[in-house]
């Protein structure tokens, strides 16, 4: 049975409720003051609080998304075939297919020409030797016109969160699927990953000195890799990021400091410089410039602003960016573009990023273009 499957969950909270009146019943018999009654007690209520926060940590894996599989919770690798694809230049090593599903929540989700495709893919960072598992959604009309080259949006999601939850949690292929439809957007292509490339640490998309750079992965590796593979434009108003939370750092971030690559940039919920916590370690190493530039704040005050667009949402009631977001709204000088959801209420979480990805990606299609 499945991690997110409906009978282990209803399994689990059928537990919860019989190991809490059975509890009920017998608490007259565990009343006592000896070992036995003492020990039955602490037994009775543990199981009963074990299977409660089980339930309700299952119900929360279901909504959220944070973990895909038993072997995804309890940290196995799992080894899997590995198709290589031939171009005419040659095998690109630094993108492999690993395999194709179809896009849910669509009609004709399984059809490519008429629902599009989702690639699960593994990417080989030339520069920064980092590789990570990411998904690609294609639209449909990538099937139907072969000569034809998209506009691509890189999407990251939060820390610790998994690519599966940008594809069933936020919903980010049959959204762009249906706004394209209803004529809202133009057809994208989706590479979405985790910003945790170099897993368990959180390295805020940084170049660590001396550690993993993984700016150079999101920002150099990942669109080379991707053009090398798909028929995307290759000038820079062809190209966006677009994240939540951590991802969503991430995207400004990366759209800030590099204008030469992206025209577009959306943090949904977005911190706005890098935390130094247990999951992130040292990322700087006494690097200040490095320090600096990881300050979304710092690099608007001192560095020319880039021509680029960006767009941050928090909300009024929930979010505890909404004051920083509109500092940084603020900070905008041109050629900088500014744009900003602000909801009146809504927290952290899937339910309110879902309320903001789709005007979002309207947002961010009308602002890339390919020649």
């Amino acid at each position: 049975m499945g991690l997110k499957s409906n009978l282990v969950l209803a399994s689990a909270a059928l537990l919860a409720v019989l190991l809490f009146f059975g509890t009920v019943r017998l608490w007259p018999k565990l009343a006592g003051r000896n070992r036995r009654a003492v020990l039955g007690r602490v037994l009775a209520l543990g199981a009963t609080q074990l299977m409660l926060f089980a339930t309700f940590g299952l119900a929360a894996n279901r909504s959220f998304e944070f973990y895909a599989s038993w072997a995804d919770l309890f940290g196995q690798e799992q080894e899997m075939g590995v198709v290589v694809e031939h171009g005419a230049g040659g095998a690109n090593r630094a993108l492999k297919v690993l395999g194709t599903q179809p896009v849910n929540g669509v009609a004709g989700g399984s059809t490519p020409t008429v629902g599009g495709q989702i690639q699960r893919v593994e990417v080989t960072g030339e520069r920064s030797g980092i590789r990570s598992p990411a998904y690609v959604y294609l639209p449909p009309e990538y099937f139907e016109d072969k000569r034809r080259t998209f506009p691509t949006a890189i999407v990251i999601t939060g820390y610790p969160g998994t690519a599966e939850n940008l594809l069933n949690g936020l919903r980010y292929p049959a959204t762009a699927h249906n706004q394209a439809k209803r004529g809202k957007m133009q057809p994208m292509i989706l590479v979405m990953l985790r910003p945790t490339v170099v897993p368990p640490r959180d390295t805020e998309c940084v170049d660590v000195p001396h550690g993993p750079q993984t700016e150079t992965f999101f920002a150099k590796d990942l669109p080379a890799a991707v053009a090398g593979h798909y028929r995307v434009g290759e000038e820079p108003g062809s190209w966006g990021v677009i994240g939540n939370s951590t991802g969503g750092y991430c995207a400004l971030k990366i759209a800030q400091k590099h204008p030469d690559r992206f025209a577009a940039g959306a943090g949904l919920s977005a911190n706005y410089q890098a935390p130094i916590d247990a999951t992130t370690g040292d990322l700087f190493q006494g690097d200040k410039r490095v320090e600096r530039e990881s300050d979304l704040m710092w690099l608007l005050d001192h560095r020319p602003p880039p021509e680029v667009s960006l767009l941050a949402t928090s909300s009024k009631q929930g979010e505890g960016n909404y004051a920083d977001t509109e500092r940084f709204l603020d900070k905008g000088r041109a050629p900088t573009r500014m744009f900003s959801i602000i909801l009146d209420s809504g927290g952290h979480n899937f339910n309110t990023w879902r309320r903001e990805i789709p005007p979002a990606l309207v947002w961010m299609s009308e602002r890339l273009s390919v020649k």
